[in-house]
């Protein structure tokens, strides 16, 4: 996970040498690392972030990076081991060299509270999430994130887990398709879709969803996206549990948290960005959370002509207080 969301691919260049991730200036002043701390990347993607907190962060600093998609968590280590050494990575401390020790591991960001402790019994100074798919998802037309090249209805971010798209497509009656695309994708054409997508069983490619949503759904004249993309949003939310994993950070990172400590995530889109937005509320009404962001910081303009993906990330942050 991490560094994009929505159907077009959000919040970062695709390709190694063209990773941007959105808000990276932000984001890393906001978390304000301390040097020799201990800090979580709950969503490591492609390591653009990871990167920049591990050059702030030094020895005898600890960073450690969770991702649910292997391939990912392969990029990443291929892209720190370059710039930050073998040695630091996984096993030891590369404290000659002046970084900090960084740990990846293969595991969603909802288990955060059981990986830190079972790393460290120290509470953490940041954690940062970028939440979303990244554009190494989306790119690849065998992972059935994207309409805008044909695949198989998988949309798994963990390539392990047993639940895909084609499943639910297939398998999921009338009432419950129409729910979960009005729930998560919030598409107001929801029962129409649905009834489409019974009839045309079954449907086997993401080409043939969005040609059968196409039909069911037709662009409106003021509406800018393709008519499936809010369907295959509430495909890949529900596929991935990606709601109910943010909700278990947001609920664990004030218990992992140092005083001091700061929270700080990115978000796509507004389901997303609501759950945050009143999870910070609520912790700084009980006493926990110092608001840093009364409103979410969103990309320049500048950042949004390099990256027209930048146009939709939301970034909150909260001080553990």
């Amino acid at each position: 996970m991490g560094e994009g969301s929505t159907d077009t691919p959000q919040g970062v260049g695709h390709g190694q040498g063209g990773h941007v991730p959105v808000l990276l200036k932000e984001a890393i002043d906001f978390l304000a690392v301390r040097r020799g701390g201990i800090y979580i990347d709950a969503t490591v993607g492609l390591g653009g972030h990871s990167l920049e907190i591990a050059k702030r962060l030094g020895a005898p600093g600890h960073l450690i990076g969770l991702d649910k998609d292997p391939k990912a968590l392969e990029i990443a280590r291929e892209r720190l081991e370059g710039v930050v050494g073998r040695g630091s990575l996984v096993v030891g401390q590369n404290e000659e060299a002046g970084w900090p020790t960084i740990e990846l591991r293969h595991g969603s960001f909802a288990d955060l509270a059981n990986d830190q402790r079972r790393t460290t019994n120290d509470k953490v100074d940041g954690i940062l999430a970028d939440i979303g798919v990244s554009s190494l998802q989306f790119g690849d037309p065998a992972r059935g994130f994207s309409f805008q090249a044909e695949g198989p209805l998988d949309m798994r971010m963990n390539p392990m887990s047993e639940l895909t798209a084609e499943q639910v497509v297939n398998q999921f009656d009338e009432r419950e398709l129409a729910d979960l695309i009005y729930e998560f994708g919030e598409e107001r054409r929801s029962r129409r879709i649905a009834r489409a997508i019974v009839r045309s069983r079954p449907i086997l490619t993401t080409a043939q969803l969005a040609a059968v949503i196409s039909t069911a759904a037709r662009s409106m004249k003021h509406e800018r996206i393709h008519p499936a993309t809010r369907t295959f949003q509430a495909l890949r939310i529900f596929v991935n549990g990606e709601l109910d994993d943010l909700r278990k950070l947001l609920e664990a990172a004030p218990q992992l948290l140092k005083p001091g400590g700061r929270l700080v995530v990115i978000s796509f889109h507004s389901l997303e960005d609501r759950i945050v937005k009143d999870a910070m509320r609520e912790g700084a009404k009980q006493g926990r959370y110092k608001l840093l962001t009364k409103k979410p910081v969103t990309a320049s303009e500048d950042e949004i002509d390099r990256n027209p993906r930048a146009r939709s990330a939301k970034m909150r942050a909260a001080e553990r207080v």
